[in-house]
C-alpha cells in the first residue's frame, strides 16, 4: 500500500513537473514571422566545435547537442528545421549577418554581439593550448610572450578572445579550428589554441605533442539571432525562456551525456 501511495505521488509529481516545463509562453505570431520568415527556421551548425555537433562522414547526418537543441525549438514553434553546416563558427556568424540564417549556435563575444543577440548560455567549454612535447613552455601564463607564434583558427571565439587579451605574441590564423593542428605541425607557430577536445582529437593524429594543463579562458556557448530582424528582442527573450527551461528540466545534460561530451558543463 505503501509503495502504491508513493508511486501515486512520484507520478503526479513528474505530470505537475512537465505541465510547469511546458508552460512556456507561446511565440506570438508576430515574432515568429521575424524569427523564421521564411517559413522553416534556418539554423547554422557549427562543425568546427566538436563539442556542439558532428557530421557523420558516410550519411552527411548532423548529430550534437546544438542539433538536438535546435529541433527542439522547432518543435515548439512547430515549423521545420532547416540544419545548414559550416565549418567555423565564425563562418555561421557571416551567414546570419546575411540573412542566410534565422538562428545560430555561438559563443558569447562583444565584438560579435554588435550585430547578434544573444539567449543566456546553455554550456560551457574550455579553450586550451597545446605545444610540440620539445616545447619550455609548461604552463598557460607562460605563454603571452615575445617570440610566441599562436596559431588559432580564424574567426573564432578563441581568435576574439585572444585578439583582445595577448598582448606580447602574435597571433597567426588557420583558415579555421579543424586545421590549426595541421598547421602547426607543418611548422606554423609554437603554440595551438583551440577548444580543448579539438586539440585533444587532433593530436591522436600525430606523435610529439601535449597539452598545457587547465584553460586559458572558459566559453559561453548560447543562441543567437540577428539584430536586423524587427522583433529580436522579443525572439530573444522567447529562446531565453525556452533554454532555461531546457538547463532546468536536465535536456541540456541529458544530451551531453548522450553525445558523450566531456570537458563542458551545462551553464549556470
Amino acid at each position: 500500500m505503501k509503495f502504491l501511495l508513493g508511486l501515486t505521488l512520484f507520478c503526479i509529481s513528474q505530470v505537475s513537473f512537465s505541465q510547469s516545463f511546458q508552460a512556456t509562453k507561446p511565440i506570438d505570431p508576430t515574432t515568429l514571422k521575424s524569427f523564421a520568415p521564411n517559413g522553416a527556421l534556418r539554423v547554422g551548425i557549427n562543425l568546427g566545435n566538436p563539442v556542439l555537433a558532428s557530421e557523420d562522414a558516410a550519411t552527411k547526418k548532423l548529430s550534437g547537442i546544438s542539433v538536438d537543441v535546435a529541433n527542439e525549438i522547432g518543435n515548439r514553434i512547430n515549423r521545420p528545421v532547416q540544419l545548414i553546416p559550416f565549418k567555423s563558427a565564425g563562418a555561421t556568424v557571416d551567414g546570419i549577418k546575411n540573412g542566410d540564417l534565422d538562428m545560430i549556435f555561438v559563443a558569447i563575444d562583444p565584438v560579435r554581439g554588435l550585430d547578434i543577440s544573444y539567449t543566456p548560455a546553455y554550456i560551457q567549454i574550455e579553450g586550451a593550448y597545446m605545444v610540440k612535447s620539445s616545447s619550455t613552455l609548461k604552463r598557460n601564463e607562460e605563454v603571452d610572450v615575445t617570440g610566441t607564434e599562436i596559431v588559432v583558427g580564424k574567426g573564432s571565439a578563441y581568435d576574439l578572445f585572444l585578439t583582445r587579451e595577448i598582448k606580447n605574441a602574435t597571433l597567426l590564423r588557420a583558415a579555421n579550428s579543424q586545421s590549426v593542428v595541421d598547421d602547426f605541425m607543418l611548422g606554423k607557430g609554437n603554440v595551438a589554441a583551440g577548444v580543448k577536445q579539438q586539440l585533444e582529437s587532433d593530436a591522436k593524429r600525430y606523435e610529439g605533442l601535449r597539452m598545457l594543463p587547465g584553460r586559458f579562458m572558459v566559453i559561453n556557448q548560447a543562441i543567437g539571432v540577428p539584430k536586423a530582424r524587427p522583433d529580436f528582442e522579443k525572439t530573444t527573450l522567447y529562446l531565453s525562456e525556452v533554454i532555461t527551461q531546457l538547463k532546468q528540466s536536465g535536456f541540456i545534460g541529458n544530451s551531453m551525456q548522450r553525445h558523450h561530451i566531456q570537458g563542458a558543463k551545462v551553464a549556470e
